[in-house]
């Protein structure tokens, strides 16, 4: 979705992306927001005891996180005062001053953990050093790629795996948003196995439509009496909640497990791969996000895919910059 794009081009590590994606869906799990939901006896800070722990309170507000501000530099009355989490993190996230910010958000985060989880407080030396290596670390990769930026040749399959390989990915277009979803399942060797593809009409949030394209695949694949085979999906932060560990107040955490679940009983690795080594899929999901079947298996390839599928078997390199 357009609307979160500016997420995913931050130049920052991928668990911090997690991290503001959170945030700007305010689903962290606070105690103003877990009380709410009648997990938490109170909703007052556990650190300071003076306010209901709201995310900005938690985040910035709070005298231990706001500290941690001060100490960077983060002076502006106007840093304060910002009433929205989406709005405050979009605006010094995008900032000239981002990797600071990125880095200063990350540790007042774990910073909080460590208070309200394991009763250990960190002094503002100690956080200063996590900070500025963050930093450091932030600058050397926006410098590698401003300078040593390399072209790449992406191809289907570029992993090589002698399996069974699924794709698939989801799409979210027009105005209203529809989304689609679709994939294919291929031989080592690029030959149509089976394939599927379908429209939810009950969401239009990208996220839940990729995990759940990754769901159907896994699903189909097992129907399909297959053990051996490798899954491929060019969302990354997909990837990234199917192979770490993920918050049980996570919007998707069931999805998530029922996923991790079918992945952890088979020999089904699953792997990020680049939009130009998706194609197939890609055209496939845009196609049903205009239709309105909710979900269709394919026995043979649809005539639109197979000069598509015929590159990809043949091993055509795709320039990515």
């Amino acid at each position: 979705m357009g609307t979160w794009s500016w997420i995913w081009r931050l130049k920052i590590p991928e668990k911090f992306k997690l991290l503001v994606w959170l945030t700007c869906h305010n689903v962290v799990p606070t105690l103003s927001l877990l009380h709410h939901r009648n997990m938490a006896a109170s909703a007052t800070c556990s650190r300071c005891g003076l306010e209901d722990e709201t995310l900005l309170h938690c985040l910035r507000d709070c005298n231990h996180s706001k500290n941690i501000w001060l100490n960077y530099g983060f002076t502006d009355p106007d840093f304060f005062s910002e009433g929205t989490a989406l709005n405050w993190i979009k605006k010094h996230a995008t900032s000239s001053r981002s990797p600071t910010f990125m880095a200063s958000l990350w540790w007042t985060w774990r910073h909080i953990n460590q208070m309200c989880l394991s009763a250990e407080f960190w002094s503002l030396t100690r956080i200063n050093f996590h900070v500025q290596d963050t930093v450091q670390t932030i600058k050397n990769v926006l410098q590698s790629e401003a300078t040593n930026r390399l072209d790449r040749m992406v191809r289907w399959n570029s992993n090589n795996h002698n399996c069974f390989v699924l794709n698939v990915d989801g799409s979210c277009l027009g105005s209203p948003l529809r989304a689609g979803f679709g994939g294919i399942i291929r031989n080592s060797a690029g030959l149509f196995i089976t394939g599927f593809s379908g429209h939810l009409a009950t969401t239009s949030d990208i996220l839940l439509v990729e995990l759940t394209t990754i769901h159907r695949g896994l699903l189909l694949a097992i129907d399909t009496g297959i053990d051996d085979m490798v899954c491929y999906s060019d969302s990354m932060l997909s990837i990234q909640l199917l192979t770490s560990d993920t918050s049980y107040y996570h919007a998707y955490a069931v999805l998530i497990q029922d996923i991790k679940d079918l992945l952890a009983v088979r020999n089904f690795p699953i792997h990020h791969c680049l939009r130009e080594g998706n194609q197939c899929v890609d055209l496939l999901a845009k196609q049903d996000a205009t239709s309105n079947e909710e979900f269709s298996i394919h026995a043979t390839a649809p005539s639109d895919l197979l000069p598509l599928i015929r590159n990809d078997a043949m091993g055509v390199l795709f320039h990515r910059a």
